[in-house]
């Protein structure tokens, strides 16, 4: 960074398995999420929370302004994707699906979307993914067509 450039960007990033196969165990799960860490922190951003469910991933970042959020993006699918296969950790090859949400927060709202994060099991026993991924949407005024969206198999 640059001096005199100061910056404070929050984003939760969301992104699928393909298929939205239930893939990612719970006992799985901890191992890939302080692997997505170490990318993420190699990258120079600062990670905040990553959970997720099953199917899908929730991560809370403090950005890097020198990284785009797509390259970032790609570079955690791909190098989390590797790592899995890699590891065996199932039965099969892992790919992650198309796709991503990007959304953005203030340092005052840090603390809700951190709670929302981390109670994804108690939040999924009410909602669909399909459902939570549109009500983010929505709240953030992202026009979207449903062609467009993660392939929903509820």
């Amino acid at each position: 960074m640059k001096p005199g450039a100061f910056t404070q960007l929050y984003v939760h990033l969301v992104f699928a398995v393909k298929y939205r196969e239930r893939l990612l165990t719970k006992e799985m799960r901890d191992e890939l999420f302080k692997y997505i860490s170490g990318i993420i922190s190699n990258r120079k951003h600062k990670v905040i929370i990553i959970n997720g469910m099953a199917d899908h991933i929730h991560i809370l970042i403090g950005l890097n302004p020198n990284d785009k959020i797509s390259d970032l993006v790609a570079c955690i699918k791909r190098e989390s994707s590797s790592f899995i296969n890699e590891k065996k950790l199932f039965r099969g090859t892992f790919h992650w699906q198309d796709g991503y949400g990007a959304f953005s927060y203030s340092r005052s709202q840090l603390d809700v979307i951190y709670k929302y994060i981390a109670n994804q099991e108690v939040h999924h026993k009410k909602r669909t993914f399909r459902e939570e991924y549109v009500d983010l949407l929505k709240k953030f005024e992202i026009k979207f067509d449903e062609k467009y969206l993660f392939d929903f198999f509820e």
